[in-house]
């Protein structure tokens, strides 16, 4: 029998909910969240639950944040929360500013604020096109760069997000490696390189020069499309044709920086350097705020071309600032951890997949991590059913999972989760593959 009770209480909320709100990507299980403490969520039902979603990768240091980050926000409110900040001026966006500059690469000093990921991607489109006087993007399928228009448009991770809102702006595709499922070559490197290939033997050579593309945008890790893994050489390689035909390279860290994989960077990881930086998600520490990050070498963009009403909210701010500061003081311990404990998630996972057929593949960086479910892994068909049942079944037995890709789920419980808390989570992954 389920451990997680649920009664009228919940049930009754979310016909309510479904009364007043357009549909957006409600997950299959009946979770209604009313609080959360470091390592766990609570629902409305009083019941506990383990979460592995960070609550999609916001929560990087703890359930509801630290005191912390409580406390700043509290204490800003009672003084100011908007400041008009794209009008106006305020120290604390100053402060988070310079604070946040010194995790980046030397030769990084403009920054603009908003309040999500789809904004910071659209600031760094516009940016892009205005710093190189080019109207092409390049980007990839299976990518999820947001859904306002801009970022839709760069944005090909499923049909529906796309169907019917077009046309989009002059955005070219080309295909992201997934060496699991690569369908050229099965080597990681291989795979890559023939991707690589790829964009120059038919992109950049049939449909535009390199000299009319602004800009790439990347994920270092594919986030929604599945928490898929390039090789080293693939960025490397990526950096190169950017170079070569004088595009930028937008490096979209909205899921994958702040600590996530264990570098402030994601993009770090493959020894690479971007020309513009997004963030978002876990940045605000669980208030909205988003920020684009740009080199200084490219410039300034003209007064009135870009500006926001509620980018630089103090509340968001003051949050974003404490959780900059508290990365600052324990960087070294946060690396620490996201390496031991990425470890020892990947190994469970990689168990599960020569336990459970399944299970197709484990992957990920640091604290980023996930597995496919498949039919069988000969055929490796989407198991999507299964998938959906793992997460319900898990929710059953009190653990918080997120979907990714066709039928991948995600592992990427808070950086600081107990090491306990995250094997007892893992009992319970296993237990719902067993039980689906």
């Amino acid at each position: 029998m389920a451990r997680v009770k649920i009664t009228k209480k919940t049930n009754n909320i979310i016909a309510r909910d479904k009364k007043v709100f357009l549909t957006t990507t409600r997950g299959p299980y009946p979770f209604v969240a009313a609080s959360g403490d470091g390592d766990f969520a609570y629902d409305v039902e009083g019941n506990r639950f383990i979460d592995f979603s960070s609550f999609i990768s916001v929560y990087n240091f703890g359930v509801g944040g630290s005191n912390e980050i409580r406390s700043a926000v509290k204490a800003q409110a009672d003084k100011l929360m908007h400041a008009a900040f794209t009008d106006y001026r305020a120290e604390l966006p100053v402060l988070f500013a310079e604070k946040m500059l010194k995790f980046f690469p030397s030769g990084f000093g403009k920054m603009f604020l908003s309040n999500s990921g789809t904004e910071a991607n659209e600031a760094a489109l516009k940016f892009a096109r205005l710093f190189t006087k080019r109207q092409y993007t390049l980007a990839f399928y299976n990518s999820f760069h947001g859904r306002t228009m801009g970022s839709l448009g760069l944005t090909s991770s499923m049909a529906v997000h796309r169907e019917h809102f077009g046309p989009f702006n002059n955005v070219l595709h080309a295909p992201y490696p997934y060496p699991y499922r690569c369908m050229m070559v099965h080597d990681t490197e291989e795979c890559g390189m023939e991707h690589i290939n790829f964009i120059e033997r038919n992109i950049l050579s049939k449909s535009t020069s390199g000299r009319e593309i602004a800009a790439i945008f990347v994920e270092p890790i594919q986030g929604e499309g599945g928490y898929i893994v390039p090789s080293k050489m693939f960025m490397r390689e990526l950096r190169r044709i950017a170079d070569e035909n004088g595009m930028l390279l937008v490096s979209d860290e909205v899921q994958a920086g702040y600590m996530r994989t264990g570098k402030f960077l994601a993009m770090d990881n493959f020894g690479v350097k971007a020309d513009i930086y997004t963030m978002a998600k876990a940045v605000g520490g669980g208030l909205p705020m988003g920020v684009t990050v740009t080199k200084s070498s490219l410039g300034d963009i003209p007064a009135g071309s870009h500006a926001n009403t509620f980018g630089g909210n103090l509340a968001s701010v003051a949050a974003g600032y404490a959780s900059l500061k508290y990365i600052e003081k324990n960087q070294a311990s946060l690396e620490r951890q996201v390496r031991d404990k990425g470890k020892l998630i990947m190994k469970r996972l990689k168990e599960f997949v020569d336990d459970y057929e399944v299970v197709g593949d484990a992957r990920g960086i640091g604290m980023m991590l996930a597995i496919e479910l498949v039919k069988n892994k000969k055929s490796k068909e989407p198991a999507v059913k299964e998938r959906d049942e793992v997460l319900v079944n898990a929710f059953n037995e009190g653990l918080l999972l997120l979907p990714a890709g066709k039928s991948s789920i995600r592992v990427i419980p808070p950086i600081t989760m107990s090491v306990s808390s995250i094997g007892k989570g893992l009992d319970v992954l296993e237990g719902a593959i067993r039980k689906t």
